[in-house]
């Protein structure tokens, strides 16, 4: 499966610049709510039209602004997962699914039959859409997706006005029809253990521009801009100057730091994730002495605000509860790994 998404779309607050392809995997739009993530997916399915640029799904044009091409959604051979799934509560689970469904009359009812195994709702055909449990309707919901022959699945916040409970047991559900599924899915999201648990690759979102994109593993390592690092969840950002080829003074926490690489002409800010601070006993290289300024006792563990300096911002720094319990007290230095600082340019 290829997908190759080149467009612009003029909105009230920002320009809808995208740009990116993907091929055979779980590809994730990650962003904060309002920055063009559903749009994104709208404009792939048909639901909403570009101003300009070009969709292809497997050779195949679906929108072109040039070409004056611009399919309707139920021709594009897209599986548009919509949040509240968007089941007919009047049809049963298998007039829902053969509500989609294409062929002769007897292959739409051999899909039916593989779906219903597929995603385990034998039993429940004359069920209607209320008698169901939210993992059951969003079986039924992707039985219908595929179906209807969905050559890739797009999927808007799937979980977005679930508790927390049921959002558990609906991702775990949605790992194994990705599993089941075999095929290539677009999952838009503002949740990043959601898209780092269920994505093989991120792109990162911010007003309306792809700022990011790479797998999930080396987008958390080094996230690269601002939007990325706050969308991956580093808490402590901060701008820097350039003070020797090793040396860089950082501004918000007034503190000089010495990296063991050549420091980028380019670099404008750094980041530490508040769990990489380490607490140590004496001073050293990138080891400071820390004001504690709040303690803030978390579900699970301490997050601690400190400051390095008088007119210093606070950081935060994250630490277990029995760890913290046995420290609180005295002069604490911390220090901040130069292996685990984050570089960025913008």
């Amino acid at each position: 499966m290829n997908l190759y998404v080149k467009i612009k779309k003029f909105l009230r607050d920002f320009v809808l610049d995208v740009n990116f392809t993907t091929r055979d995997e779980i590809f994730a739009l990650l962003g904060a709510s309002g920055c063009g993530k559903s749009m994104s997916l709208k404009c792939i399915a048909g639901i909403e039209m570009p101003d300009e640029g070009e969709i292809i799904l497997n050779d195949r044009i679906l929108f072109s602004s040039d070409k004056k091409i611009n399919l309707p959604p139920q021709t594009r051979r897209v599986g548009y997962l919509f949040q509240n799934y968007a089941l007919f509560p009047n049809m049963t689970v298998a007039e829902n699914i053969l509500f989609a469904a294409v062929g002769s009359e007897s292959e739409k009812l051999r899909g039916l039959e593989e779906n219903l195994k597929r995603f385990e709702l034998e039993g429940l055909e004359n069920s209607y859409p209320h008698e169901l449990s939210g993992g059951q309707q969003q079986r039924v919901a992707f039985a219908r997706i595929l179906t209807s022959h969905a050559e890739i699945l797009l999927l808007d916040e799937p979980f977005s006005a679930l508790d927390s409970y049921l959002k558990w047991r609906l991702e775990l559900e949605l790992a194994e029809i990705f599993k089941s599924y075999g095929g290539s899915a677009i999952l838009v999201s503002h949740d990043r253990g959601e898209v780092f648990r269920l994505a093989d690759k991120i792109a990162v979102m911010s007003k309306g521009n792809i700022e990011a994109v790479n797998t999930k593993h080396e987008l958390f390592g080094n996230p690269q801009t601002v939007a990325a690092a706050i969308l991956t969840g580093c808490k402590n950002i901060s701008a820097v100057e350039k003070i020797s080829d090793n040396k860089i003074f950082v501004k918000d926490w007034q503190i000089e730091l010495t990296l063991n690489k050549k420091i980028p002409d380019d670099l404008k800010f750094i980041g530490i994730r508040a769990h990489f601070l380490e607490k140590v006993d004496e001073f050293g290289e990138n080891i400071f002495s820390a004001e504690i300024v709040k303690e803030i006792e978390d579900t699970f563990s301490y997050i601690v605000m400190i400051k390095f300096a008088e007119n210093a911002k606070s950081i935060r720094w994250e630490v277990g509860k029995d760890f913290w319990r046995k420290i609180k007290y005295g002069k604490i230095f911390i220090k901040i790994p130069e292996e685990k600082i984050i570089l960025m340019n913008r």
